[in-house]
């Protein structure tokens, strides 16, 4: 009997839409939020509903990847979407915020295999001087979802209710399991008789939680919570190292980390990550903030970045073939650096449409870099770790877009309260900055303080995209350190 081949074609999509399925996630609940606090109430605890998904996500992405190691691609790529599906549906349901809060939860433990196993198949399926273009692709579907997110929640939430935005990811997930079930068929497997690292697991979970959590309550300073979490993370953190190093199958095979181009990798995407938060976070701010645009006008000045990722990413794949990795990378930073550098230095009158060349030039920086980098994760590690090791390169993302968030913020704040202080005299208040922030409340401001106010705003702006310009040096002092002749192709 003939063995059923898989089908490329049909999986591909199959991975894209799961991919956009998990990416929409954030976007469309940004917009429906405001719906949804007005029905269940609960604006206290409303961000929660986004940190939880991307805490439990980040948690369980490596032990997914270890797992599709073990197991296979297939049935972990299936649970995970399950997952995702049940979460979906009791994310629709939800009848107050806790409820949703709880169920996004399940939501993002679904997510958690979703990424890293979609990036593993696309990894079995194309040969490495084909895969930078692939995985081009599956990059714009998270370019496409902060374009069309915001856009989908509004309709849904207008012509349904805001229940729709999670109950749509149910009948799109359930042909998406009926497609992967007919159509991906995996070589079969030896047996691994290995026992499964349930302590190790549970004590990754343990670093994870504490770490993430702890850089996501630093945003309000150093409170005993903060200190707590990071106590917790220290003491956890080598209580899974001495697991992991006694355990016959860990869940993170400890000798990756001798595989000095793998540990370099995973720094400089974790560094690179962190600078787009900046960028995603800070830009809109801008734009509303010091030059008065509507939210939408604010927001789209992104698109450019969206969509010129994915010509980025094949320009990195033309990239790998004729470099090495060191320099491959160094040249994909460089339109990074050069974004960094005008945001730093832009004046507070700046044209705004220089930001969307600004954004175009560091859509073409990410979706090379990203996309060189993701390749050279997987191909500098032996074929049998490559699910973990792909795995553990998106959770290096997580971390690194989790950590600079958190310090972003921290240093915003601080340069805001030195800029409140030293115009106290005048009347400026914190309250005043929220409301400069927010399109819909800047005209109840005092006239004559929106200039100081917006000039207080600039200067803890540039601070950011200064830190920015460090993070990126240092991306490129790491890179540096590779060996030049590393092959990514």
């Amino acid at each position: 009997m003939k063995k059923k081949e898989t089908n490329v074609r049909i999986i591909t999509i199959c991975v894209f839409i799961a991919t956009f399925m998990t990416a929409v996630e954030g976007t469309i609940v940004s917009t429906a939020m405001p719906t949804i606090v007005g029905s269940l109430e609960g604006i206290a605890i409303m961000n929660w509903v986004f940190s939880i998904y991307l805490l439990t996500n980040a948690m369980m992405t490596p032990i997914y990847g270890k797992l599709a190691d073990k197991v296979g691609r297939k049935p972990i790529f299936m649970i995970g979407i399950i997952i995702f599906i049940i979460g979906s549906a009791l994310s629709g349901m939800s009848q107050n915020m806790i409820q949703l809060i709880l169920f996004r939860a399940i939501q993002g433990i679904g997510a958690g295999s979703i990424v890293p196993v979609s990036l593993i198949i696309i990894a079995d399926l194309y040969p490495v001087e084909k895969r930078a273009s692939i995985l081009g692709l599956n990059s714009a579907a998270w370019g496409i979802a902060s374009i069309i997110g915001p856009l989908a929640g509004g309709f849904i939430v207008d012509a349904l209710s805001w229940h729709w935005i999670f109950l749509i990811n149910v009948p799109i997930g359930l042909v998406l399991m009926l497609l992967i079930w007919l159509y991906l068929n995996e070589e079969k497997r030896e047996v691994d008789k290995a026992p499964i690292d349930y302590l190790g697991s549970v004590s990754l979970v343990v670093v994870l939680l504490s770490l993430l959590y702890g850089f996501q309550t630093l945003s309000e300073g150093f409170t005993p919570v903060t200190i707590i979490s990071f106590v917790v993370f220290l003491v956890s953190f080598v209580v899974f190292i001495q697991i992991e190093k006694r355990a016959k199958d860990p869940i993170i095979t400890l000798e990756l980390f001798s595989n000095r181009t793998y540990v370099l990798v995973n720094l400089i995407a974790a560094l690179v990550s962190g600078f787009l938060m900046g960028v995603e976070v800070y830009i809109p701010m801008w734009m509303q903030g010091i030059l008065g645009k509507p939210a939408a006008l604010g927001g789209i000045v992104l698109a450019p970045m969206s969509v010129i990722w994915m010509f980025g990413s094949f320009a990195g794949g033309k990239a790998m073939q004729k470099w090495s990795a060191q320099k491959a990378i160094f040249i994909s930073m460089f339109p990074i650096l050069i974004g960094s550098l005008f945001l730093a230095l832009a004046k507070i009158d700046t044209a705004y449409g220089l930001f969307f060349i600004c954004s175009a030039v560091l859509g073409i920086g990410f979706g090379m870099t990203m996309t060189m980098l993701t390749v050279l994760a997987q191909t500098s590690v032996d074929e049998h770790h490559m699910g973990v090791a792909t795995s553990f390169f998106t959770l290096s993302r997580t971390i690194g877009q989790t950590v600079m968030i958190s310090v972003f913020g921290l240093v915003l704040n601080a340069s805001m309260n030195q800029g409140i202080e030293a115009k106290k005299e005048l009347g400026v208040t914190k309250d005043m900055m929220n409301k400069l922030i927010n399109p819909h409340t800047v005209d109840s401001l005092p006239t004559n303080l929106i200039g100081e106010l917006r000039d207080i705003l600039y200067n803890n702006l540039h601070q950011v995209y200064l830190v920015g310009i460090v993070l990126l040096v240092i991306a490129f002092i790491l890179n540096y350190l590779q060996k030049e002749e590393t092959p990514l192709a």
